[in-house]
Formats: structure tokens, sequence, C-alpha cells
């Protein structure tokens, strides 16, 4: 029973370490987009996606010839790039989710805050899962061996699955904020 006390009491320190998790993987994240190899990286997420490819100049498919790996450098791919608006469109995408994880985290003394930044979390995370559907990268391609395809995710895929776990938490913050704000106007009992 004491240990039930305990793991009871934890829960408005869970919530703050919530709001600390999203704040710090999206600030990271975020301003990781300012930086050549992750705006490269996100490439065939965005180019593939029908709310976010209008955003690149240049069409989906052509993105696979100017491929980078991770540190490397290629100054003509480097140059089809920013002919694309790459780097223009990873560095405004770096600044909105370092603005939605601080408001996340300023909801813990700012509830108003918070339910916004809780809201686009949520926004968010959707857009980022529906890459499930629309990026063929994040499936294990056909390469002769027998895992490929559904079910198997590839690296790419396997990051972004994880974004399961923070939709749940961009969910359980709205929950409870929209319940504080409830309580404080008299509107929930």
């Amino acid at each position: 029973m004491k240990f039930l006390g305990l793991a009871a009491s934890m829960r408005r320190f869970g919530l703050l370490l919530m709001r600390v998790a999203v704040f710090a993987i999206f600030f990271w994240i975020g301003g990781l987009k300012f930086f050549a190899y992750e705006a490269n990286g996100i490439v065939p997420f965005v180019a593939n996606s029908p709310f976010m490819s209008f955003f690149y100049s240049k069409p989906a498919p052509e993105y696979q010839k100017y491929k980078m790996a991770e540190g490397a450098y290629d100054e003509q791919k480097t140059q089809w790039q920013r002919e694309n608006n790459t780097y223009g469109f990873s560095k405004g995408l770096g600044v909105l989710i370092m603005t939605i994880g601080t408001f996340v985290l300023l909801g813990a003394k700012f509830k108003r805050v918070g339910l916004v930044g809780e809201i686009l979390v949520i926004v968010m995370t959707f857009g980022t899962l529906s890459f499930l559907v629309t990026t063929p990268e994040v499936w294990v391609p056909d390469l002769g061996g027998a895992d490929h395809g559904f079910p198997f995710l590839s690296g790419a895929g396997r990051l972004v699955i994880k974004d399961i776990a923070i939709l749940a938490g961009g969910i359980i913050l709205l929950s409870d904020t929209a319940a504080s704000l409830l309580k404080n106007y008299g509107g929930c009992r």
C-alpha cells in the first residue's frame, strides 16, 4: 500500500517531467533543423508529404539523386538542396518545433500557453505519423532479403513510430491543462 501511495503521489511530478521531456525533444530536434545534415535527412519525409511537399521547389522523386549520408558533403548535391529550399524550410520548421516545445514547458506556469503548445504537439505528431503512409523510406526496401515492406520499419520508420509516445504525452498534458482551466473557471466538478 505504501508503494501505491507513493506512486499515486508522483502524478504532478510525472506531468512536469512530461513537459520537460517534450520541451527537450522539441527544442533539441528543432535546433538540429538549422544544420545541413538534419535538413538533408528530412527531405524524403517532406517531399513525399501531401501536406508539406509544396514547401520544396523540386518534384518528389528527384530528391533521390541528391541524398547524402549524414555528415557527408557534396557541393553539387548541396547546391540542389539550396535550390530546392531544403535549408530554408528546415530552419522555419526548426523555429516552429522549438516554439511548440517552449509553449509546452511554459504550460507548467501559464496554462493557456501550454494549451496552445499541447494542441500543436498533437497536430504535429499526427503530421509526423502520416509519414508512415506517405514516405517509402520508412519501410525496409526489397534488396533481395525476405524481410521488406510492411511491417518491417527502416531506421526512418523506427524514428517516426516513436511519435506515438509523444502524441500520448501531448494528449495527457492537454487533458490535465483543460481540467485545470475548467476548474479555475468553475466549470469542472
